[in-house]
């Protein structure tokens, strides 16, 4: 039988069922998704560094040959050391190796190796205690190693990549067209993926690493592209004029530049014959939110229907009340629909949606249920896009006849980057806060000083203000986590905070209770709410002033920024205080962006670098794909090149439908498979 890249890891020598289990941990099933399971990092062996020289508490590489070695020492019952004693031309190494008689048993006198690891001891006397041993192999001194799993070792691992490469390595097609790798100075494929995974030098890896990275960011790109053609299918939704004075003129505020731009931008759009598919992306309280309901109002005087989704039950609340406000007053019903509703009422709102009788209707999930039908469905409303995928926005969209589409995004990220996420997508970015909003001045401190700032919170709320404070819900055991957050509160009652309102907001209330307890903020008559993260979105109290979270290490930096968003909506000045008592630098550095940053595009950007795109966007951003090699915020020129290209290539054959293009039509087949698409026709 023909060898192929979809045979099974079982084919390898020594991978049997049990093996393959640990290897489908790791998302690993056939020999083609072996060879795609790229090393996370690289040992570079390549620059020994002489014993002599060697600083204590630094990790180093030492080429020394084994003069001597010392029988084991029983030190107590279940520990047993062995010594080696290493020399090169400067100095002598002592070994150290724990409870491993076999690895001591494979270091033999008079041979050469190689021992990565921290050096200790004093400077007359050099010691590494357990250091990584490896063999003197002038040929591989960039040591891969790979993400892995209980039971399956680095060892291991490469010697299957070794097998794979030799036995599997003629299945290997170049997908990349021989023009693109000359234009764009690429690796052949295969050279690429041996070179990825057993480096001779720096510079080979780099050369490996740009061909597929820009191959994995072509693939993307061209997807995103094709995604977007695909939306653009006629619509018979097409928008007349209609006047905004009176939309303008009822608003307390004056709407600013650029949410003005992105109304017209959205409206030029939709008076078109294509479904509008816009992305308005802003910083937290710059107005989004005005832009739909702008037109949510010029889409009901054409006689249509808006329908606003948001992910959770209290943002949902929120959108309903604020288009309720704006709206009602020009003649224009406003409805809420969530899952929590009883069945009665839940049944009587999806009459008066079907009949037409509400016009603009805010949700959650249950938006998407079956039996929710539109009359005449004209614009759909996403907010926090990170939390919907493309397949859920399409559910809703599959409820009209191709109606436009306005996604909203408090997540403000690089143009560049958000071209990409949001490749189906057309870009408003609103840039600037309206010029209410005032500054608010961040500061990070230590549980000792938790006193002094509730006594500062107890003085803004003597000036008649408010405050909110976030406690993380930190254990898997939500439940447990929730009792810690009461006892919280209850010590609240023994601090500077003892003689004032406190309510508790959290997830785990009944919506009539979460609807009484942000009433009575709202209203002032509690002045401080104690919140997990639900506080996130949806809540608007002007008079509030102080944000306060605690454990401030455990939220992300565009988090917390979105947290902080909560404050500073009002006349006052305003504070955020981050309580930490986490020292590493790691948490330092982070915590300080946010003292010195305001622009949630620099924050966002940030995050990003510091985090990763999958932990930014979180475990629900079904949108991209997941990606095994890029970096979206590193390879950021390699994104740029290879959007050209793709632009270029889909130029000359919009459907990827000739033959050098075979290869790259099914790389992006995969994809839309991948991220929830169905497959290109």
């Amino acid at each position: 039988m023909a060898l192929t890249l979809r045979d099974s890891v079982e084919s390898l020598a020594g991978v049997g069922k049990k093996r393959a289990a640990l290897y489908e941990k790791l998302s690993v099933r056939t020999i083609g998704e072996l060879l795609l399971h790229f090393p996370r990092e690289y040992l570079d062996l390549s620059h020994p560094t002489p014993i002599d020289e060697l600083e204590t508490g630094q990790v180093y590489v030492v080429r020394a040959t084994v003069m001597r070695k010392q029988g084991e020492q029983r030190i107590r019952k279940g520990l047993s050391i062995f010594r080696v004693f290493a020399s090169d031309d400067s100095a002598t190494l002592t070994i150290t190796i724990f409870n491993s008689a076999y690895q001591f048993e494979m270091l033999h006198e008079g041979e050469t190796y190689l021992f990565y690891g921290k050096a200790e001891g004093t400077l007359l006397k050099k010691e590494m205690r357990s250091p990584q041993i490896f063999a003197d192999e002038q040929s591989a001194v960039m040591y891969p190693i790979y993400p892995l799993t209980q039971g399956l070792s680095n060892k291991q691992v490469q010697a299957h990549m070794k097998e794979a490469l030799k036995i599997w390595g003629d299945c290997l097609s170049d997908k990349l067209p021989e023009s693109v790798r000359r234009e764009y100075g690429l690796c052949q494929f295969r050279y690429a993926l041996e070179m990825i995974h057993f480096p001779t030098d720096g510079h080979v890896l780099s050369v490996a690493r740009e061909r597929l990275i820009f191959e994995e960011l072509l693939t993307l790109s061209l997807s995103m592209s094709l995604l977007r053609q695909k939306n653009r299918v006629q619509t018979t939704i097409s928008i007349q004029e209609v006047s905004l004075k009176p939309f303008v003129d009822a608003l307390p505020f004056s709407l600013t530049e650029g949410q003005m731009k992105a109304i017209s931008d959205a409206l030029s759009d939709m008076k078109g014959t294509v479904p509008m598919n816009r992305l308005c992306q802003g910083d937290v309280g710059c107005g989004k939110t005005m832009v739909a309901a702008a037109l949510a109002y010029v889409c009901a005087k054409n006689g249509l229907q808006t329908a606003v989704m948001a992910p959770t039950q209290i943002l949902a609340e929120q959108h309903a009340h604020t288009f309720e406000k704006i709206l009602s007053p020009l003649g224009i019903s406003c409805g809420l629909l969530t899952g929590s509703m009883s069945a009665a009422v839940r049944r009587e709102q999806q009459e008066r949606i079907a009949s037409g009788e509400i016009q603009v209707v805010a949700g959650t999930h249950a938006l998407l249920q079956e039996n929710v039908s539109f009359h005449a469905l004209g614009l759909v409303v996403t907010d926090e896009q990170h939390r919907f995928g493309v397949s859920q926005r399409a559910a809703l969209c599959a409820k009209g006849n191709h109606p436009h589409l306005l996604v909203m995004s408090a997540t403000p990220i690089p143009r560049t980057l958000a071209l990409l996420i949001y490749g189906d997508l057309d870009i408003s970015q609103i840039l600037k806060l309206p010029g209410s909003r005032k500054p608010i001045q961040t500061m990070v401190i230590g549980s000792k000083q938790r006193k002094r700032a509730l006594s500062f919170v107890r003085e803004q709320i003597r000036q008649g203000r408010q405050a909110y404070i976030v406690c993380p819900l930190i254990d898997e055991n939500e439940t447990l986590s929730l009792s810690s957050v009461k006892q919280y509160v209850e010590s609240l009652k023994k601090s500077p905070l003892a003689d004032v309102q406190i309510g508790l907001l959290h997830g785990k209330l009944k919506p009539k209770e979460k609807d009484a307890l942000m009433q009575s903020f709202a209203s002032g008559e509690t002045n401080v709410l104690v919140s997990t993260t639900v506080v996130e979105v949806g809540v608007d109290v002007p008079n509030a002033t102080v944000m306060m979270i605690e454990n401030a290490e455990r939220f992300g930096l565009s988090q917390l920024h979105q947290l902080r968003g909560r404050v500073g909506r009002g006349t006052h000045g305003s504070y955020c205080i981050l309580v930490s008592d986490n020292q590493s630098e790691e948490t330092k550095a982070r915590l300080d962006v946010m003292k010195r940053e305001s622009n949630g595009f620099v924050i966002a950007k940030e995050d990003l670098r510091l985090r990763g795109p999958g932990d930014f966007f979180g475990s629900r951003q079904h949108g991209l794909p997941k990606l095994r090699i890029a970096n979206l915020v590193n390879d950021t020129q390699l994104l740029q090149k290879a959007q050209t290209c793709a632009k270029q290539i889909l130029q000359n054959d919009p459907t990827l439908s000739k033959e050098e293009h075979r290869g790259l039509h099914k790389s992006v087949q995969r994809m839309f498979l991948q991220s929830g698409q169905t497959a290109l026709n």
